[in-house]
């Protein structure tokens, strides 16, 4: 006579468990998002000051991560290919500026078909666009979270530039400089529009992770 009451219990436990599930897709919850606003110029490298060092980083021993979700699941990703310079100005990040460059088609994602469809026109569409790039404008000392500092700078995403800002933790230890920051961007502020299916639509926020190692230039 209990098999009702049993049965009832483990549906809710099936449906609140299904309920959590879905508040732990949103990959930008709890995280800092990024300042977005239009871009004072074009996406041009920024020439090193005067007196500065260069410091190299890329996809050797560095990470350019994203996380991007919809109603169901989140995808975890990351680029393959992509390059950058550090110009340190007398060992200060606030005197100092960043720029790099990714390769749009090295974006890998599990399973491999997200991986192709997310290079297609629906997403980054990495055919038209094959480069997003960005140009720090300004290093500020301070930053949210207990970051060390704060970036702002132009980026260059599916064609559209921005000027965002964000906090980042950076360290310069012997010929070393590293970068590490951790925020969102809502991709429809660079024109990715696409909705996802009518029950599992896409969210639109992605949370971006930069694991950066930059050696100084011999």
């Amino acid at each position: 006579m209990q098999t009702p009451r049993l049965v009832s219990r483990f549906f809710l436990m099936l449906v609140l468990s299904g309920v959590a599930l879905g508040c732990n897709t949103d990959p930008a919850k709890g995280k800092t998002q990024a300042t977005v606003g239009s871009a004072s110029a074009p996406v041009v490298a920024t020439p090193p000051a005067a007196g500065a060092v260069s410091y190299a980083f890329s996809n050797e021993g560095s990470k350019v991560e994203f996380v991007g979700a919809k109603v169901s699941a989140k995808h975890e990703g990351s680029f393959a290919a992509f390059r950058g310079t550090i110009g340190l100005v007398d060992g200060d990040p606030s005197k100092s500026s960043v720029n790099a460059e990714i390769d749009i088609a090295s974006l890998t994602v599990e399973p491999a078909k997200l991986a192709g469809h997310l290079k297609t026109p629906d997403f980054f569409n990495a055919e038209k666009f094959p480069k997003a790039a960005f140009a720090s404008t300004s290093v500020k000392a301070g930053g949210e979270s207990g970051a060390t500092h704060t970036v702002t700078g132009n980026l260059e995403l599916h064609g559209v530039t921005k000027a965002i800002t964000f906090p980042a933790t950076i360290k310069v230890e012997g010929d070393a400089v590293s970068v590490d920051a951790e925020f969102a961007i809502n991709r429809k502020d660079f024109a990715i529009n696409y909705p996802g299916m009518a029950d599992d639509l896409i969210k639109d926020d992605v949370l971006i992770k930069l694991t950066l190692h930059g050696k100084k230039i011999p």
